[in-house]
């Protein structure tokens, strides 16, 4: 188990793209991540957060990623004003089951920060959900991580104390209305503009 002070390390991309799983810090607070192509080091992220029927979330650099990855253009440029934010929308998706898990939808972003596109930019579209385990806090520093995962992950970045960040807000659109499914570090107003 190795640590790296920057997410932009040269190894942290060689590792991710090798199929490794990872702890770094995203846009929005720690974040245990993998490559989202790669099933086997999918189905393992999951396993370690005991996750059945509860997706993560695909975060990317670019929209392009997205549509490449498979999730259909038309649901990503309805939203996509709303990015680069932390803020992720629920998109359909009847492939990619193990992706989804049976849920036929998942949530996707491109997040705010220029350090995190950089590092999307270099490995393609990456599953991640929040470095905790049920019902426990979310990890806000690397020491928490590890208290969580230990070796059970490849790699830690680490980016110093988290503690101001704020998880991305979730919204659904259904017939055109936005569903509001987490208040977050975004907020939306009923007409589903984003407000200051």
């Amino acid at each position: 188990m190795q640590v790296f002070s920057s997410i932009l390390d040269p190894k942290v991309t060689e590792l991710l793209t090798s199929g490794a799983v990872g702890v770094i810090p995203t846009d929005t607070v720690y974040g245990l991540v993998c490559l989202a192509t790669s099933q086997p080091a999918v189905e393992r992220l999951y396993a370690m957060k005991q996750r059945e029927n509860k997706p993560g979330t695909l975060i990317a650099g670019q929209l392009q990623q997205l549509i490449d990855l498979g999730l259909k253009a038309r649901y990503l440029r309805a939203v996509e004003h709303y990015w680069p934010n932390p803020l992720s929308v629920i998109i359909p998706c009847t492939d990619l089951a193990y992706l989804h898990q049976g849920k036929v939808s998942l949530a996707v972003r491109i997040p705010a920060d220029e350090t995190v596109r950089s590092l999307l930019l270099q490995t393609g579209v990456l599953l991640t959900s929040s470095a905790n385990q049920p019902g426990q806090p979310v990890a806000t520093t690397v020491a928490e991580a590890q208290s969580y995962f230990a070796n059970d992950v490849d790699f830690y970045v680490d980016g110093g104390a988290i503690t101001d960040h704020v998880p991305s807000t979730v919204i659904r659109i259904v017939d055109d209305a936005i569903e509001i499914l987490r208040e977050g570090a975004v907020k939306i107003d009923e007409n589903g503009r984003i407000s200051q």
